[in-house]
């Protein structure tokens, strides 16, 4: 609701909007009317493809409206385009950084392009270096920034004049949770100066930090609230449980199976159960089930599975997997670039069927520790086995044991699924009853059918995701290395995503996974924290959160810890990212 006296920041009334033409038109916003209040920060959530970026968009004047009307701060989106525009800020998913350009050099470029007068330019860079801190990094090359501090750089460079209202495009995405806390203190402020923000993001702890949320589904409207009010509709209905001879992910996989149980995910040190309306518990012997307050995360799963049906992949064969059984070998790896030392004397073993985390903040090393695990990198010195073969004398044998999907989508765009698959396969060596096995295993169990003639550059990211993970198991390789995988998928796919790398994990594939879903660090049977280069951290992901406990936050949340534990060693640097 819009604040007496004022239009609200963002009015849609009917609006209607699609892409392509005939029978393949797609549409992406179906007749919304809703509205977005001023001096608010309102969260903009949904499943892929729910039309998020299709309404920031039409918002920032980039999209015309099919059918409808679009007002900006009491504006016609159509009539006052370029006065809306000279009155907001808009940060897309991918900002448009010059990364041969220095930190300065493309506030002076933003500048410039959005007519702020030079005399108004020292001043409001001042205030924004310092706001993002950024400060000392004036002369730094953006390429050269870690992923947090590139993000904090666009959304200076989006906010070089004060705006009345701000779009945000999903800004923390693939930015760690120090990052996160930072680009969240600074919306915060903008809030507090009297900007109206409307932010769509991929984490639904975001939404908590909300005044208000929208949940959009398949371009409709399917819920418009205070986050808080929306959860307390979900009272009575949400269970920690925890078994005392059954480990989690066991528990987990039970929960999922048993009837009037609408998601299921680890928590601490048990399962989070959310419950359909009027179910009951039904604990088996030994589960201990107790009731905990809702969170935003329940809504979204509430609201959105009841509109589709739940799907369990299915099982994987198990295999027995014997005693000590080492697969992934790493002690005293170092990687030097220049006289910069990115890697220090990281050692640690995975054993098979074992789910393995390496987690860190944007430039501590772990993405180079990963690419030297995967062999696209080579170490400078320490000793790398992988499935019995020494990656540095044996890199094309060790590459063969290893399944890989990258961080950033890695597949042929130009080329259709169904040709990805292919190719792929025939990569890894696969021929005759064996590959069209695989072939016709990959679009079943991915359920890929429907996308098969498609440009894989086409589909919706969620299935993006299921078609690299399915080239990356063509080969059945004993290692799986999942280098942020879920960034940017929606909360439903990565619940889909961790049943099948669980099951895949039972059935004895170890999986080696970075991340930046504190969440999904749970899911991890032991994991590292990297730091400055080398391991903060080891164990359990409850023995990381009992390290960061203190008697003013006695159980901390694994984020808790991350951002505890990483504070406490860099204590006395400010961490841009």
């Amino acid at each position: 609701m819009a604040e007496p006296g004022h239009p609200p920041a963002l009015r849609f009334a009917a609006v209607s909007k699609g892409f392509g033409a005939g029978a393949r038109r797609n549409a992406a916003i179906r007749d919304l009317t809703l509205s977005i209040p001023v001096g608010r920060i309102t969260g903009l959530l949904g499943p892929d493809a729910a039309g998020k970026t299709t309404l920031l968009r039409l918002a920032a004047g980039l999209l015309r409206a099919d059918a409808g009307q679009v007002h900006v701060l009491g504006l016609d989106a159509t009539r006052d385009a370029a006065r809306i525009q000279a009155r907001i800020g808009y940060m897309p998913q991918r900002f448009g950084l010059y990364e041969d350009l220095s930190v300065q050099e493309n506030l002076d470029l933003y500048a410039q392009l959005q007519g702020l007068q030079p005399a108004e330019r020292p001043a409001r860079y001042a205030e924004l270096l310092r706001l993002t801190a950024l400060g000392p990094f004036g002369a730094r090359r953006a390429g050269a920034l870690s992923g947090g501090m590139k993000q904090k750089l666009g959304l200076a460079c989006a906010l070089l004049r004060v705006p009345d209202l701000l779009l945000l495009d999903e800004p923390t995405v693939g930015v760690d949770p120090i990052s996160r806390r930072e680009l969240w203190t600074i919306v915060a402020d903008l809030r507090n100066r009297g900007v109206s923000v409307l932010v769509s993001t991929a984490y639904l702890d975001e939404a908590q930090r909300c005044d208000e949320v929208v949940l959009l589904d398949n371009g409709s409207l399917l819920a418009q609230g205070p986050p808080e009010a929306m959860a307390a509709d979900l009272a009575g209905r949400c269970y920690a449980v925890r078994h005392a001879m059954v480990d989690r992910r066991t528990l987990q996989q039970r929960l999922l199976a048993t009837g009037g149980v609408i998601d299921a995910r680890l928590e601490g040190t048990g399962v989070r159960a959310l419950l359909a309306a009027g179910a009951a518990p039904a604990p088996s012997d030994g589960e201990a089930w107790q009731t905990v307050p809702p969170e935003f995360a329940d809504v979204f799963v509430d609201r959105l599975q009841a509109r589709r049906a739940r799907r369990v992949p299915a099982a994987v064969a198990p295999t027995v997997a014997a005693e000590n059984d080492t697969v992934l070998h790493v002690a005293g790896l170092n990687r030097w670039f220049g006289k910069f030392r990115a890697v220090a004397d990281v050692s640690f073993d995975v054993a098979r069927g074992e789910v393995f985390g390496l987690l860190g903040a944007n430039g501590a090393g772990k993405t180079t520790t990963f690419r030297m695990l995967c062999g696209l990198l080579p170490a400078s010195t320490g000793e790398l086995r992988v499935a019995g073969q020494d990656l540095r004398t044996a890199p094309a044998e060790a590459r063969r044991r290893i399944g890989y999907v990258a961080q950033k989508f890695a597949l042929y765009g130009n080329l259709s699924v169904a040709q990805n698959l292919s190719f792929f396969a025939a990569a890894y060596g696969l021929r005759g009853d064996r590959l069209r096995a695989r072939l016709d295993w990959a679009e079943a169990e991915f359920e890929l059918g429907a996308f098969m003639t498609m440009n894989a550059a086409d589909i919706p990211l969620g299935y993006k995701q299921r078609l690299a993970l399915a080239c990356a198991l063509l080969h059945e390789p004993p290692i799986l290395f999942l280098d942020e995988p879920t960034s940017g998928v929606d909360p439903l796919s990565r619940s889909e995503f961790w049943q099948r790398i669980n099951q895949y994990a039972a059935a004895g594939t170890t999986v080696l996974i970075t991340t930046h879903f504190m969440d999904e660090a749970e899911y991890c049977d032991r994991l590292v924290l990297m730091s400055q280069g080398s391991v903060l951290a080891a164990g359990t992901p409850a023995e990381v959160r009992a390290r960061a406990a203190t008697p003013e936050l006695p159980d901390p949340t694994m984020e808790d810890a991350f951002i505890g534990l990483i504070a406490a060693h860099e204590a006395g640097l400010r961490r841009a990212a």
